[in-house]
Order: C-alpha cells, then sequence, then structure tokens
C-alpha cells in the first residue's frame, strides 16, 4: 500500500464492531454448550451456537435501534464465515454459494428465536431443537440447559446499553 493510499484510506466503519463480534464468537464458542449443552462439537454445531448468540445480540442492537451497528455485525460474521470455508478449502467457485446458505440459515434463525423470545411463553426449546439441534435427539437436560441459558442471556442483553455492547462487552 502506497503512502498516499495509506494517508486518504477511509478505515472500514464496520471494524467498530470486530470487539463485538469476537465477544459473540468467543461466548458461542464456550464448553458448556457442547458438554453441559450436547451441542454437537462439529463445524455445524459451532455455527449454530454463534448463530444463535448473534441472534441474540442482533435483537438487541434492533431493539435499541442500531440497525447500522446490526448491519456491520452481520458483514463481520459474513466475513469471517468466507474466510472460514476458504482455510477449509472451499474453492471460489462455490463459496459464495456456501456463505448465501450461512447467511439465510442466520436469518432463519433470527426469526426463529425472536419469535420464541417475543412473549414468555414462547417455544424456545422448540426452535432450539430444530436449529441448534438440528432435529436430531437431545437429551432434555442438556436441551433445558442451552434454553435457560440463552433466555438468561438474553435477558441480561437487555439491561447493557448498545455502546457498552458494541465495546464488546457482553453480559455474563
Amino acid at each position: 500500500m502506497s503512502l498516499l493510499d495509506r494517508l486518504f484510506r477511509r478505515p472500514d466503519p464496520k471494524g467498530m464492531m470486530a470487539p463485538l463480534y469476537h465477544a459473540v464468537v468467543a461466548r458461542g464458542r464456550a464448553v458448556h454448550w457442547y458438554v453441559e449443552g450436547a451441542v454437537p462439537d462439529t463445524l455445524d454445531g459451532r455455527f449454530d451456537m454463534i448463530a444463535a448468540i448473534l441472534s441474540l445480540v442482533l435483537m438487541r442492537l434492533e431493539e435499541a435501534d442500531r440497525r447500522q451497528e446490526s448491519v456491520w455485525l452481520t458483514e463481520l460474521f459474513i466475513d469471517d464465515m468466507e474466510g472460514q470455508l476458504r482455510q477449509i478449502g472451499v474453492g471460489d467457485v462455490v463459496v459464495g454459494k456456501h456463505v448465501g446458505r450461512m447467511v439465510s440459515a442466520l436469518g432463519g434463525r433470527l426469526c426463529a428465536y425472536r419469535e420464541a423470545l417475543a412473549g414468555e411463553d414462547g417455544d424456545l426449546r422448540g426452535a432450539l431443537a430444530r436449529n441448534l439441534y438440528r432435529g436430531e435427539p437431545v437429551d432434555d437436560a442438556a436441551l433445558a440447559d442451552v434454553e435457560s441459558r440463552l433466555r438468561a442471556f438474553h435477558r441480561a442483553l437487555g439491561t447493557v446499553a448498545p455502546e457498552t455492547l458494541i465495546e464488546g462487552h457482553l453480559p455474563s
């Protein structure tokens, strides 16, 4: 990169969302999801868990009318997924198709979790069984563990200021 490029290049605005994205990924990789929650410790399982955490964070940003930040966070997710696909050897020709499916999956999960968490009697358990466990049989205790942790995380997100979230500080 030349000196002029460095002097006049604007920073990518979605970069401000990197701390939050890294915090989402770290939360989605927490061991308890895969041990107590019996989420499959596979590429798909990790994707599904990160998508669940990301969905709750996106819902909080949208609730706080931080739609632009929500878009930037989603773009970081897309960039990361594309990089992950390339790293595992998916070729240029089909990367776009895979990323498209992942974005569609994130959108579906966002809708399912939004609907399930809209009221106290929402069927989060059913949404998790379909989207996190992909319809595979799961022990009731494991499903209950994930459900209770995600409900608690959702409630805690509601108490955190959007600026604090954007800085990458997720609630415990």
